[in-house]
């Protein structure tokens, strides 16, 4: 087996399994510093002890390597295989051709962009929105206008098959990765239900996601008419984690916002705003009664992975069930659609504000 891929596996299990990023890192880490060396230069260093003192090798990704090389699914992947099984690209989630909600290294996610391409295009899906976090959210190292200026640029040198930049290290990131990268953004809706980002470049971009992610303990008279303000917004195409909750894992748990949910999923129904179903297993994000209330309200809904490393495009599965389980029709589900259907229709309301 190919020890690159073997480890790379391995991260993705991880991180799929939420276990330490740290973990899923260092695999990563392995991976890079092997993957410009040819089979046989692996083998020659790993046989004189060479590749041992390689930084980045660690013991356990040092045993996969060895493992790898041998022939063998390295022990600690089979362990991984197991535990995770398989996941399901049967019925909704077979349907599911993006995702409209993932992070990358430029905010608070752990990989490069083109290595969370690579792992869209593993999950089987045609394109997924690059969506980092906008400025006022600083603790996620949100995109100020310039850098999110700089990632337009390395967004259409990727989709062009150049790369994220000249001096690029893994010539995988050149070419076609085999998905296509949606420019996008979540974006804060500010205590003023403003979006937190210049107008003019919230107009560049292909998909806009915006989310609460300040003050969730605030009253519904307050919450209410702040996400009514951003719905109403033009530029805004999907709502981002509505209730911003948690239900397990290692943040702990968070109890819903409160806002009149009526109200929000009309305005949705009423301004072309899809609801996300965020695929999280810490969010599940609506719960179930308020899928239900946005469905009945007549939404569209985007299932997401709200995904900050490459394993949580495994989430998709989760998403679509509770999609399923709530009897949302395919067709109300924007990630269904292929990428030209979708940015067109991500599109419209903004030229309609313009007039053309």
């Amino acid at each position: 087996m190919d020890p690159v891929q073997a480890l790379e596996e391995i991260a993705t299990l991880l991180e799929v399994q939420l276990a330490s990023p740290f973990k899923a890192k260092a695999f990563r880490r392995a991976a890079a510093a092997i993957a410009p060396l040819s089979a046989d230069e692996v083998r020659e260093r790993a046989a004189d002890g060479r590749l041992k003192r390689t930084p980045g090798i660690g013991d356990s990704s040092l045993n996969v390597i060895t493992e790898a090389l041998a022939g063998d699914v390295p022990s600690y992947l089979a362990d991984l295989r197991e535990k995770a099984g398989v996941e399901s690209r049967t019925g909704l989630r077979a349907q599911l051709k993006g995702d409209l909600h993932a992070h990358s290294e430029w905010s608070d996610g752990t990989t490069s962009i083109a290595a969370m391409a690579r792992a869209a295009a593993s999950a089987g899906l045609e394109y997924f929105a690059l969506t980092d976090h906008s400025p006022n959210l600083r603790v996620a190292n949100g995109l100020s206008p310039e850098r999110l200026e700089s990632q337009l640029e390395i967004v259409a040198a990727l989709n062009a098959g150049h790369g994220e930049g000249v001096d690029d290290a893994d010539e995988r990131d050149r070419g076609d990765l085999g998905v296509r990268i949606l420019m996008g953004i979540e974006v804060d809706i500010l205590e003023d239900g403003t979006l937190d980002q210049r107008p003019d470049l919230l107009d560049r971009l292909d998909v806009v996601v915006a989310s609460v992610h300040s003050k969730l303990r605030a009253p519904a008279a307050e919450m209410t008419p702040r996400m009514l303000r951003a719905i109403r917004d033009p530029r805004t195409n999907v709502l981002g984690h509505c209730t911003g909750r948690l239900v397990q894992g290692s943040r702990g748990t968070r109890p819903q916002s409160e806002f009149d949910a009526a109200a929000v999923f009309a305005a949705c129904a009423e301004h072309d705003v899809a609801v996300e179903i965020n695929s999280r297993p810490e969010r599940q994000d609506p719960p179930d009664d308020l899928i239900r209330l946005a469905l009945e309200h007549g939404c569209r809904f985007s299932i997401d992975t709200d995904g900050h490393a490459p394993g949580h495009f495994g989430f998709l599965a989760l998403g679509a069930a509770r999609a399923e389980a709530a009897g949302i029709p395919p067709e109300r589900i924007v990630t269904t659609w292929d990428a030209d259907r979708l940015v067109e229709w991500a599109g419209a309301k903004k030229r309609r504000r313009k007039g053309s």
